[in-house]
């Protein structure tokens, strides 16, 4: 019989919230994340809102400034450039082991989640970008290693974090038939193509973002994120 998946705790909730309000720009680079105004959105206790955010500042999203309290991070240019060949680097390890034997469940996994991307084409940028990064995570996760998905989930929740400080708004259709392209280098067990597909979209993803200096914001409010914490609330 398959197993049940674990329910998730409530800081693991609230962590989940706060990476997606990140990821999908309601929460933007710079902005403060203090304890108690977190607590009050989300109806829990400093404690458990301290624990979401050493996760997140784990991940790269959060900085945790002694005596200054949690802020999304603000990457600096360098930075992003560094990330993506560092990502480039690790997917290749991560396509080489998927590439030596994908299970077909494993591809319909895949191939589910590309359906879900193209289903959100015209909506908000942002939610297309958290969608492109959570395929990635998606291919870690199906290697089975933790050490790979450690690395594969930090390295692309940072890449994602500097696309939505830094980027250009772009079509997502051409990094979507990407994906598409690297499924079917993993489905016929070709090492060597799915690494060049693969290597080949991240480096368009940074070359369609042209990643340029831009403002950085730092609001000192939270209403931005009451959708998130409304639902979280909800499952309390």
């Amino acid at each position: 019989m398959p197993s049940k998946a674990v329910p998730k705790n409530r800081s693991e909730l609230i962590c989940a919230a706060l990476r997606s309000a990140i990821l999908e720009r309601a929460l933007l680079p710079g902005m403060k994340l203090p304890e108690d105004s977190l607590g009050e959105r989300f109806g829990a206790s400093r404690t458990i809102i301290r624990q979401a955010l050493e996760r997140l500042a784990a991940e790269g999203l959060v900085e945790l400034r002694h005596n200054r309290g949690a802020a999304v991070a603000s990457p600096s240019l360098e930075e992003a450039r560094d990330l993506f060949e560092l990502r480039t680097q690790t997917e290749e390890l991560v396509i080489a082991r998927l590439a030596a034997g994908l299970t077909e469940a494993q591809a319909e996994r895949l191939e589910a989640h590309i359906d879900r991307e193209e289903a959100a084409v015209g909506g908000p940028e942002p939610q297309s970008i958290r969608l492109a990064t959570e395929f990635h995570i998606l291919l870690g996760e199906l290697t089975g290693s933790p050490v790979l998905m450690r690395y594969v989930n930090e390295l692309s929740y940072r890449c994602a974090l500097t696309l939505s400080q830094f980027s250009r708004p772009h079509s997502t259709a051409c990094g979507i038939q990407e994906h598409r392209d690297i499924l079917d280098a993993l489905r016929k067990g070709d090492v060597a193509l799915a690494k060049t597909c693969a290597r080949n979209h991240l480096e368009q993803v940074s070359a369609r973002a042209q990643f340029q200096e831009g403002g950085k914001s730092a609001f000192s409010y939270l209403d931005a994120l009451e959708p998130y914490a409304m639902d979280v609330r909800d499952k309390g």
